[in-house]
């Protein structure tokens, strides 16, 4: 049986003395889409951040397709097949959109490469030769999602694409996660959109106090309105 794109057991983390993360755990196949959300402080973003590499575990590990990566750093992680769209987009403000998808690619053969993102986002075809820090939040959140894809990861790691911008533009990249899931894609999403962790994820992960209290499918999520009253004040 093939390993998990992605798999993460008992995963450990802290900032400081601050226990953040107790003892997480997610498995996620390749073409499969998992949603991790949870409140403001739930440790989301500290799951993704011990994936990526930027923070070391103190316990548990992280393999992406069999490859053991626990305590890697960020460089090692990217080139084992993990791309990271960060929150706040972080985009090169300083370099066009085109500068922007070469200076991220890492090119193989029938991958992801400028073409492919220009089609799957046309706007930033129209948009090529301009400054990133003149794009809109839209358009900045397109290109952060297209520079990761030119990197020709197995593994897409999402954090809070949704943030700031209009219901339409979520919908949007809702559209195009849910493409890019049937190219085979393993994603993990970090949302605080209850409509937009639901329309991508296969499964939804609900985090609180780092830990995971509830795994389910959308529809599962749905019935236990419990769990989204208690965890997400919905």
């Amino acid at each position: 049986m093939s390993s998990p794109a992605l798999a993460v057991h008992a995963l450990h983390a802290y900032y400081g003395e601050s226990h953040v993360l107790q003892g997480i755990d997610l498995e996620i196949a390749a073409g499969e889409a998992v949603s991790l959300i949870g409140r403001n402080g739930a440790g989301k973003t500290t799951t993704i951040a011990a994936i990526a590499g930027f923070i070391r575990p103190r316990g548990g590990s992280v393999a992406v397709s069999g490859t053991d990566l626990t305590g890697a750093p960020p460089h090692r992680v990217a080139r084992a097949g993990v791309a990271l769209v960060p929150q706040g987009r972080r985009i090169f403000g300083d370099l066009s959109v085109g500068e922007n998808i070469a200076v991220a690619a890492r090119p193989i053969p029938n991958g992801w490469d400028e073409a492919k993102v220009m089609e799957l986002f046309p706007i930033l075809a129209r948009r090529r030769a301009v400054r990133g820090d003149q794009l809109s939040g839209g358009e900045q959140q397109m290109l952060a999602i297209a520079r990761a894809l030119v990197r020709n990861p197995t593994v897409l790691l999402l954090d809070e694409p949704s943030e700031g911008l209009a219901p339409k533009l979520v919908e949007q990249v809702g559209d195009v996660l849910q493409r890019l899931r049937a190219t085979g894609l393993a994603i993990l999403l970090v949302e605080q959109n209850l409509g937009l962790a639901t329309q991508v994820g296969r499964r939804v992960l609900v985090m609180n106090k780092g830990t995971i209290v509830f795994t389910g499918t959308p529809a599962e999520l749905a019935a236990h309105r419990d769990v989204e009253a208690r965890y997400l004040g919905v």
